[in-house]
């Protein structure tokens, strides 16, 4: 009986160090079949260099007063001619079709005068940048060559987190690198990527494995290696991929049309927060709440109002605010799309024409004028007529001072109070009433704009005080 058991503890035992041993020369496999479609970029950019100093600026101050004597910067008769001087770049990008086209991210591309593309056999080739989008960091650029091996595309919603995945790409122009570890999570957003939901990985990303592919252990790729999350510059444990699905279909846009046509709906939106889905009467914390609308925007135009919660968008839900402008783009501009929102406690459907993503454009704010205390820890000041204008709003108040409620609630000096629960406010005498009838313990929605956006902020009022 002892002997059985130990015989099943050690073919268990046998049977788990097979399998780990399949799995590394799986991924030895998979680095041996894919490597080849993995490339090394080198850029080059000219830049324009005025002509100082015949050599470089030592750093001793004896010898910087020695040269600004000498050598004075500007205006020297001893400077000649701005010279051209070649910057130069490396990334790393995949092959996606045997013809030559390979994607990367826009970042290695952007702004550059020449692209060498290097395979793994040697070979060098001049490619053309057919097109790139900086909202997603993705480019694609085209090599005359054929017979190329291209990668197998995946399907990065079935990617699993805690699923073993491996980057391929030149980190400090060190070729064709691996590098492996796990997801760590999916649907990441960015705060200055709202287009992207990244995956996030702790696979090891260093400066020149941009736009490298992330793979899967079947060999196929789910995933553009883009940036890292690093105090230091370098790697420390957090980076992040552009899903393929979403690269590949920018990439195809880039080669039909040479730019990405995205859709627009035309509103601020932020997170809703348990508070203010207290406020709101939401069953939970979900959507994306409209803290501004754009004016004649597709979203003015088809009825969204200030204060709608976003649900579902084109029958998809919004759990997130994130996941709106994602839902939103995706979307051919031209299209009607059926938008659920949350207004005034009841769910209510509207139909959305969807534009075209424009440019954004910018307003500023005017002088202050006269000052009034209002409890919540808020010293307001009216509008006047000029700065309603400016601002393009019917009323608000100037945040004079921030202080008790307002300032642990996150108002700022300098905001502009448009509306409290959904009323809005002209008045200092307005916003007292409104935010008196708040019970203490309890949060007021308060409509924000702030520089050029709007936002709303939960005020929970903490006593009955100004503080």
């Amino acid at each position: 009986m002892k002997h059985t058991f130990l015989s099943g503890i050690f073919g268990a035992a046998m049977l788990m160090i097979a399998t780990v041993q399949a799995a590394v020369l799986d991924v030895a496999d998979l680095v041996e079949k894919n490597g080849p479609s993995v490339v090394n970029i080198s850029t080059t950019k000219i830049v324009q260099h005025s002509q100082g100093m015949p050599f470089p600026m030592p750093d001793e101050d004896e010898m910087m007063d020695f040269f600004r004597k000498f050598f004075p910067p500007g205006g020297s008769q001893r400077e000649g001619p701005p010279r051209e001087i070649p910057s130069r770049g490396n990334g790393s990008g995949f092959i996606v079709s045997n013809d030559g086209y390979i994607l990367t991210n826009a970042h290695v591309v952007q702004g550059v005068d020449e692209v060498t593309v290097k395979l793994t056999d040697k070979r060098k080739f001049t490619a053309k940048v057919i097109g790139y989008d900086t909202r997603t960091d993705v480019a694609v650029i085209k090599i005359n060559a054929a017979n190329l091996p291209a990668v197998t595309i995946g399907n990065p919603d079935k990617l699993r987190v805690g699923e073993a995945v491996i980057a391929i790409g030149s980190p400090f122009g060190f070729e064709n690198s691996v590098t492996s570890g796990i997801v760590s999570g999916k649907g990441r957003s960015l705060p200055s990527e709202n287009y992207v939901p990244f995956i996030q990985t702790d696979v090891a990303v260093n400066p020149g494995n941009s736009g490298g592919p992330l793979f899967n252990l079947r060999g196929e790729v789910v995933g553009v290696n883009s940036q890292i999350y690093s105090r230091s510059g370098g790697y420390q444990g957090v980076s992040f991929a552009i899903p393929i699905d979403v690269a590949m279909e920018v990439a195809n846009q880039l080669k039909t049309s040479g730019k990405v046509a995205r859709g627009w709906l035309g509103v601020v939106i932020q997170e809703v927060t348990s508070e203010l889905a207290e406020s709101f009467g939401l069953d939970r914390a979900r959507g994306a709440l409209v803290a501004e609308i754009q004016e004649d925007s597709p979203a003015a135009k088809g009825g969204i109002q200030v204060s709608d919660v976003l649900l579902k968008f084109d029958n998809k839900a919004v759990e997130n605010s994130g996941d709106l402008p994602r839902l939103v783009a995706n979307v051919k501009p031209g299209s009607k799309v059926p938008v659920q929102v949350w207004r005034k406690g009841a769910n209510r459907e509207l139909f959305i024409n969807v534009g075209e993503f424009p440019d954004e454009g910018k307003t500023a704010f005017g002088p202050k004028t006269q000052k009034s205390f209002s409890r919540g820890g808020l010293v307001l000041a009216e509008l006047s007529k000029e700065q309603r204008q400016e601002i393009k709003v019917n009323g608000g108040l100037l945040v004079e001072e921030s202080k008790g409620d307002a300032v642990r609630a996150g108002i700022r000096v300098g905001d502009v109070i448009l509306a409290v629960n959904n009323t809005e406010v002209s008045t200092v005498e307005q916003f007292r009433k409104l935010i008196a009838a708040v019970p203490v313990g309890k949060s007021a929605a308060i409509l924000v704009r702030r520089g050029d956006n709007s936002l709303y902020i939960p005020l929970k009022i903490s006593n009955g005080s100004s503080e």
